[in-house]
């Protein structure tokens, strides 16, 4: 991960966020809704308060056109995916991946195409060093 800095986003906020991630031009608010409204039950006025707090916190920013705001995402979801991947991973298991495939495994969550995917993965880190 980059040297950005770690921008928290709950697990409303990450809805919205995703949608913009997905989008390929700017949104208004109302496509937002749009977009959100197969999945979440949420009145604009939720919505507005989400993206508020993303601008707030950086993650977005608006362009005023006309009497409308455009949003876009300047936070990356893959700098975004690094920073909680990290913590999860420093929180729950020592910041070790070894402990969560172990606890997952132990849990019977990982099916055989999982394990088949993993041993891929190791077999290619091994080559590459």
């Amino acid at each position: 991960m980059q040297d950005t800095p770690r921008i928290a986003i709950s697990d409303a906020e990450s809805h919205v966020m995703d949608v913009l991630w997905q989008a390929s031009a700017p949104l208004v608010a109302e496509q937002i809704v749009d977009a959100l409204s197969e999945t979440r039950h949420w009145q604009a006025a939720t919505v507005k308060t989400l993206l508020n707090r993303l601008l707030k916190k950086g993650a977005i920013a608006a362009q005023k056109e006309g009497r409308r705001f455009l949003y876009h995402a300047v936070l990356r979801r893959e700098d975004w995916l690094a920073a909680e991947s990290d913590g999860l991973l420093d929180r729950l298991f020592g910041g070790r991946i070894a402990p969560l495939v172990a606890y997952f495994g132990s849990q019977r969550k990982l099916s055989p195409k999982d394990i088949q995917e993993l041993r891929k993965l190791i077999d290619e880190l091994d080559d590459g060093e």
